[in-house]
């Protein structure tokens, strides 16, 4: 985590939520669970809940049928969220890659917990 001026935190990250087209997965069949979530651990937790963006960097859908997708950050903490991408109807996708970014306050080195 990069840390702009001692009290705010900005953490960006990317990662393949599925490879259906592999070996005939769900999104890739059509057939069964339209929506795949993965968990995201921050490498330390911020001082509240921060602002998370999601998007796609990468996908690889069937040309036959409308590409029809959806991607969010959902469930977000101090220490993480997760990454919720959904398709509907008959719309094939083979793999997709999210790029997200979070930006929240973070504990100054400066602060003291003094019970």
């Amino acid at each position: 985590m990069k840390r702009l001026s001692g009290k705010i935190g900005i953490e960006q990250g990317t990662r393949v939520l599925f490879s259906d087209f592999a070996n005939d997965g769900a999104m890739w069949a059509d057939d069964g669970p339209r929506e795949v979530r993965q968990a995201q651990v921050f490498s330390e937790p911020f001082a509240a809940a921060p602002m998370v963006t999601v998007s796609i960097s990468m996908w690889d859908m069937d040309h036959k049928t409308n590409s029809r997708a959806d991607i969010s950050a959902e469930n977000i903490t101090e220490s993480g969220f997760q990454i919720v991408f959904r398709t509907w109807k008959d719309t094939r996708v083979a793999r997709i890659r999210a790029d997200w970014m979070a930006l929240g306050p973070v504990r100054d080195d400066d602060e003291w917990d003094v019970v």
